[in-house]
């Protein structure tokens, strides 16, 4: 960890005063008590000064935790909660017996039980699971929820090497390389000690667990996906065939993959996101299991975090489109490797994602921007598609006007000047000129780019001139859907057979861009001609809802409030809940009613404010 002196904090969503002092090393001992629906146990952070003023206080991030006694350098120490600051909880103040030198290290050891206000963790019942046997548990600690399992610094900024020592009646996942040999034969009341090492220093939100009936099977000659018994031979047939070319595509761009091994976890559906890049171990929603491998990306863009978020990292969430704005250029890079026109495809239906954000939010809202501020704001709030398809669009406007060529050789450098670091906007910007520095042409082009604009801005960035060639098919079936019922066209099945279920995606995208929405029959027959109704792949099935829904076809009603009792995934859950508010809000409380408690917590949280509260502000 480096010694400088980070005066003050830029990270302004974390109590913690992690500019005197830094974690350089987490021991994490937690019991999984399923049957309270807690983790109970102790955190050892060794403590690094980084000030030369000898600093006798340690604050740590904390929320909803019970916190049991505190111990530095193995004496009990004493402690205090400071007064709660919402949205970012109650800082725990620990005091020194004595100040520490600039460089020298203390031991904190923290006793702690997590509590059922713990927005970190969800707690499965066996019913709500795929074969209704055991209960589970997992995390998601993305953005500011570390700190409701154990005392932190809760920030990006701050980076610390990881032992898991975690025991459980069920077998463990966790954001480390498992200690293969490490498993002890059962203990006397059943459980058994997982043991987990993580020698690469990450951040805080990726601290990652998860308990329950898993089994785990090879996708690759450094991988495996871990899943439900049931659903192993699916899951595995999904990600095999990609996976290790994922892996390969990236490292050729970048450079070779620092973690050792890349896993999947296929979590239950309540998970809400559709993945998180979890170190080692992706944490993955079902979704992805569309049994045709079309919606595979997921896995190329977690897999890509490996190298941005994960090595290279956000200083803070106001940065957040350098973790998610380079991942997804990276993504699209991979993913569609075997020509430039399906990057174009790919860049075309997240510029839709783009539109969708920005117009829920507001042409001038803050949360539109490239940097955002977030004082004093939860950064849950903030989260959309905006850092991701913003920041994409800024990397490939940058590569469109530098050349591609070059752009190349500025990758490279990027992830090797920050690896291991966490970095700003700013940081980033004077990288980039730098490695321009002595090309004229390029160097002159980036020093009269308007980066104020691209970085306050707020509202859509100019839209590229994407190849639309992929797209062009998809535009003339959608312009006939338009044309009815006054033209002479009679759908078939034969209009969407050889089309990708990401061409289906944008078919349908365009028709809820239509002014004059669908009649409920024309809807219908949609469905019932192309097989929308019978669709397994919920891309395609969560937006044959939302148009159904907007064409007041009455018969989607029912099946959009079933599918949201099945899946967790903010991406679908939140559209369709808002599109059912539009045509019967009664019937769209009464479905969050009966499903919010199968919903993460975040989940949970964000719907509520879409359904009862004011827009983000």
């Amino acid at each position: 960890m480096a010694t400088t002196v980070i005066n003050p904090p830029r990270d302004p969503n974390t109590l913690s005063n992690y500019n005197s002092w830094v974690s350089t090393h987490i021991t994490a001992n937690f019991d999984v008590l399923f049957d309270q629906k807690k983790l109970a146990g102790n955190v050892v952070h060794r403590f690094k000064s980084i000030t030369n003023s000898e600093s006798q206080d340690i604050i740590l991030d904390t929320n909803y935790l019970d916190i049991v006694h505190v111990k530095v350098d193995g004496k009990p120490s004493p402690w205090e909660l400071l007064p709660p600051l919402e949205p970012y909880g109650t800082a725990l103040k620990i005091k020194l017996e004595q100040g520490v030198k600039l460089n020298q290290f203390v031991e904190v050891d923290i006793s702690v039980k997590t509590t059922e206000k713990c927005t970190a963790l969800q707690w499965l019942t066996p019913a709500q699971t795929s074969n209704n046997k055991h209960p589970y548990m997992f995390s998601q600690c993305q953005a500011i929820h570390a700190r409701s399992i154990f005392p932190c610094q809760d920030t990006p900024d701050v980076k610390s090497t990881l032992d898991f020592n975690i025991t459980s009646p069920l077998p463990v996942i966790a954001s480390g390389l498992p200690i293969r040999d490490s498993a002890q034969s059962p203990q006397s009341d059943g459980k058994t000690l997982y043991q987990f090492h993580q020698k690469v220093p990450i951040p805080s939100y990726l601290f990652a667990l998860a308990s329950g009936d898993i089994s785990e099977a090879a996708i690759g000659p450094r991988s495996v996906v871990a899943t439900s018994p049931d659903k192993l031979e699916e899951c595995r047939w999904e990600l095999e065939a990609d996976t290790e070319k994922f892996i390969n595509a990236i490292e050729k761009i970048v450079y070779s993959y620092a973690w050792g091994e890349y896993n999947v976890l296929i979590l239950p559906p309540s998970f809400p996101y559709g993945g998180m890049e979890n170190p080692i171990f992706t944490f993955a929603t079902p979704s992805i299991i569309s049994k045709d491998r079309e919606n595979v990306d997921v896995i190329a863009h977690e897999l890509a975090h490996s190298w941005s978020g994960n090595l290279v990292t956000n200083a803070s969430w106001e940065h957040f489109w350098l973790n998610e704005g380079w991942t997804t250029y990276l993504e699209r890079r991979v993913i569609h490797s075997h020509g430039e026109a399906y990057r174009h495809f790919s860049a075309i239906i997240g510029w839709k994602a783009l539109s969708d954000s920005v117009e829920h939010f507001g042409l001038d809202h803050e949360f539109t921007k490239l940097i955002t501020n977030l004082k004093g704001k939860d950064p849950d709030d903030a989260f959309s598609s905006v850092p991701y398809e913003k920041g994409f669009n800024f990397l490939f406007h940058l590569e469109t006007l530098v050349g591609k060529e070059k752009f190349d050789k500025f990758i490279p450098h990027y992830f090797t000047t920050f690896k291991g670091k966490s970095l700003d906007s700013y940081e980033f910007k004077a990288s980039i000129l730098s490695f321009f520095e002595f090309d004229p042409e390029a160097s002159k082009l980036l020093n009269d780019l308007d980066w104020e604009t691209w970085f306050y801005g707020p509202g859509l960035p100019p839209k590229p001139q994407f190849d639309t060639s992929l797209v062009d098919i998809v535009y003339e079936l959608s312009n006939k859907w338009q044309s009815l019922p006054d033209s002479n066209f009679k759908p078939q099945s034969s209009d969407v057979q050889d089309l990708t279920a990401n061409q289906t995606v944008v078919f349908l995208e365009q028709i809820l861009l239509f002014e004059r929405p669908l009649t409920p029959e024309l809807s219908r027959l949609m469905g019932e001609v192309y097989g929308f109704t019978r669709s397994e792949n919920i891309e395609v099935a969560n937006l044959y809802f939302q148009v159904g829904l907007k064409a007041g076809d009455e018969s989607v009603q029912g099946p959009t409030a079933s599918l949201l009792g099945k899946i967790g995934r903010m991406k679908f859950v939140r559209p369709l809940y808002r599109s059912l508010q539009k045509v019967d809000p009664t019937l769209a409380v009464e479905t969050f009613q009966k499903y919010k408690d199968f919903y993460h917590p975040i989940c949970r949280a964000m719907v509520e404010k879409d359904l009862f509260g004011k827009k983000d502000q």
